[in-house]
């Protein structure tokens, strides 16, 4: 009999101690799932087959602003139109390889497997990052919290099927992404840590959709995207994410 009583007490003071840190009792699993929901929701998210963002990006370093296009198509494929000093700039990932148009000589060009390999993930949509990431060799792990520019943010680091590693970074409150912290390429084709801040959130046919978008590379503020117009399933064919 008193073997069974402190078998029970050490379970209570277990049950006990998870309820008081709620930090320990939080998974990746449940930020992800909150997250999909203040998105707008895995029937929305689901029911989004491409997407179309258009509006101005302010090139900090060289002092310049230019209207963009970003398209997107689920999975995996990925269009960037920008026009700098009258010249227009196509990058395009189609589910394989990155191919971007010389402003100069408009010649198509096949980007390295380390450019590659970036515009890949920055292609991957909400089924591979969110609704069903483990398909994609995507898995989370929950890093507790964490104060980020005044705000408290759950942290998950994402992994990728090749290693490459990602810190996502949840308004603790809200639950939408704040930002993501991530290695990348400087133009210089160096590897320099890259942050991604999201604002602005407003509600999209059934979303919650960032329209502020600023990105740091080594801690400088390097770009700052104004989102004016985002638009859901316009029937983007494939034939948009190939370059010839």
């Amino acid at each position: 009999m008193k073997a069974k009583r402190c078998l029970s007490f050490s379970l209570v003071l277990l049950m006990v101690l998870a309820f008081s840190r709620p930090g320990l009792a939080q998974s990746a699993k449940d930020v992800l799932e909150n997250m999909i929901k203040a998105l707008g929701g895995r029937e929305v998210l689901s029911g989004i087959k491409d997407t179309r963002m258009s509006g101005t990006m302010e090139m900090i370093q060289y002092g310049m602003t230019t209207p963009f296009t970003m398209y997107q198509k689920e999975p995996d494929k990925s269009r960037m139109e920008i026009e700098v000093m009258g010249m227009s700039i196509i990058q395009v990932y189609d589910g394989q390889k990155a191919m971007v148009t010389n402003p100069q000589t408009g010649e198509v060009m096949e980007l390295t497997p380390d450019q590659s390999e970036q515009m890949r993930r920055q292609a991957l949509g909400n089924e591979a990052t969110l609704l069903n990431p483990e398909k994609f060799g995507i898995t989370y792990t929950y890093k507790g919290k964490e104060e980020v520019n005044g705000k408290t943010c759950h942290v998950l680091e994402q992994k990728f099927s090749n290693g490459d590693t990602a810190t996502v970074y949840v308004d603790a409150t809200t639950f939408l992404p704040y930002k993501t912290r991530t290695k990348t390429l400087s133009p210089s084709g160096g590897e320099v840590e890259a942050e991604q801040v999201m604002s602005e959130y407003r509600k999209v046919d059934g979303t919650m959709a960032a329209f502020s978008i600023t990105i740091f590379q080594g801690g400088v503020e390097y770009i700052r995207m104004t989102v004016n117009e985002i638009v859901y399933n316009t029937g983007l064919d494939d034939s948009l994410f190939v370059l010839k």
